[in-house]
C-alpha cells in the first residue's frame, strides 16, 4: 500500500487477492495498532514508507 494514497477496504482485498471480510479484520487490527490511517470518507491509508518491528513471541 505504500505510495497507493487512500484506498477502499475493498479495492486492497482486491489488490490482496484476499476476502473482503478477512481483509477488513487485518484492517481493523491495524488501524488499533497505527500503523494505517482512515481518511474522513472512510479510505485506508498506509503513511510510511517503510516500517521496522523487532519483538519476541514467547509460548505462554
Amino acid at each position: 500500500m505504500t505510495g497507493a494514497g487512500p484506498v477502499a477496504i475493498r479495492e486492497v482485498a482486491r489488490r490482496m487477492e484476499r476476502a473482503v471480510k478477512a481483509v477488513h479484520a487485518d484492517v481493523h487490527s491495524l488501524l488499533i495498532a497505527g500503523f494505517l490511517r482512515k481518511t474522513d470518507d472512510g479510505k485506508i491509508v498506509f503513511p510510511f514508507d517503510e516500517i521496522h518491528v523487532d519483538f519476541t513471541v514467547r509460548a505462554a
